[in-house]
C-alpha cells in the first residue's frame, strides 16, 4: 500500500468537527488510521489519536504501512507493464496519491482500475475523488463475494474473460477464520480468467518480541479486529496458484526498487503476487 513513499511525521493541522452529516467520524476507523500512517489527510482527530497509541506501542505499524504502500505500487506497474490491463482493489481505502489507476495508467493509458470498499466514508471520498476516466469505486463487502462480483459498476467496466489483477493487500487481516478468508480468496479467483493475478499482503506475528502484547494493544476495538497469521497460514490463500518470484516475502524484500525502503526488520507483514494457470 511506490517510490520513496509519502513524507511523515507529526504536523499540527486544524482538526475536523467530530460529526460528518450521517457517517460518524468520533471513533478510530481502520482505513482512516492507514490514511493517516502513510501520509494522508482524509482522517480525523480519534483517527489520529489512535494512530499515536499504536505508535506508542509499536513504532514498526508505520513502517508496515509505508512498505505495504510500496509494495503495491511496485506490484501493479510490474502487472501493468506485463499485459494486465485491469485491476480490481478490494479494500482500497482511502485514496492517496498515487493511486492504483495513476500508477498503471502511467504504463498503459487503456487500464481499467475497479476500487472497492465497504465503508461508506471510503466510498463516498472515492467516488467524488476517482471518477477519472478507466475507473470507478464501489461500496461491497468482500465478505460478500458474489454481492460484489456482480455490482453493476464492476461488470460494466471489467471483463472476466480477460485477465484481472486482484488486489488485496492488508485486507484479510481483518477477516477472521470463521468467514472462511481462504474460500472467499478461492471465489475471486474463481471468477477471474486464466492469467489472472492475486496480489495479496498480510500481517504476520512471525517478527515480533511480544506478539500477544503487540496485537492485543495494536487492534481495534468493537467489530473489527485483526487477525495476525503466519507463513504457513497466509501461503493458504495461494493454493492452486504460481507464485512469482520472490515468493512470499517481508514486504521490503518483494523486488524492491530504487529508493528509500524499511528496514525488513520493521516491517511486521508479507506479500507475494501469484498468477492464475
Amino acid at each position: 500500500m511506490k517510490s520513496s513513499g509519502p513524507g511523515i511525521g507529526l504536523r499540527t493541522r486544524e482538526w475536523r468537527p467530530a460529526d460528518h452529516g450521517r457517517l460518524a467520524v468520533s471513533e478510530a476507523n481502520p482505513a482512516r488510521v492507514y490514511n493517516y500512517l502513510v501520509g494522508g489527510k482524509d482522517n480525523y482527530l480519534a483517527d489520529y489519536e489512535q494512530a499515536q497509541r499504536f505508535l506508542g506501542v509499536a513504532p514498526e505499524v508505520r513502517d508496515t504501512a509505508l512498505s505495504n504502500r510500496r509494495f503495491l505500487h511496485r506490484a501493479v506497474r510490474h502487472l501493468a507493464a506485463n499485459g494486465i490491463s485491469q485491476f480490481l482493489d478490494i479494500g482500497a481505502g482511502l485514496p492517496a496519491t498515487p493511486n492504483v489507476h495513476e500508477i498503471a495508467q502511467a504504463v498503459n493509458p487503456r487500464v481499467r482500475v475497479v476500487y472497492a470498499d465497504n465503508d461508506p466514508i471510503v466510498a463516498s471520498h472515492g467516488q467524488a475523488r476517482l471518477s477519472v476516466s478507466g475507473t470507478t469505486m464501489v461500496k461491497a463487502d468482500i465478505r460478500s463475494p458474489e454481492d460484489l462480483l456482480g455490482h453493476e459498476e464492476l461488470r460494466r467496466l471489467l471483463d472476466p474473460a480477460q485477465p484481472v489483477a486482484i488486489l488485496l493487500t492488508l485486507v484479510l487481516d481483518y477477516i477472521e477464520d470463521l468467514a472462511n478468508p481462504v474460500g472467499i480468496v478461492r471465489r475471486l479467483m474463481d471468477w477471474a480468467a486464466p492469467g489472472s493475478c492475486l496480489v495479496l499482503s498480510h500481517a504476520t506475528g512471525d517478527f515480533t518480541l511480544d506478539t500477544d502484547r503487540d496485537w492485543e494493544v495494536i487492534s481495534f476495538e468493537g467489530p473489527v479486529s485483526l487477525v495476525a497469521r503466519d507463513h504457513a497460514g497466509i501461503m493458504e490463500f495461494f493454493a492452486g496458484l504460481d507464485l512469482l518470484a520472490p515468493g512470499l516475502v517481508q514486504l521490503p524484500s518483494w523486488r524492491p526498487g530504487i529508493g528509500a525502503e524499511s528496514d525488513p526488520t520493521r516491517v511486521w507483514a508479507y506479500g507475494g503476487v501469484a498468477r492464475k494457470p
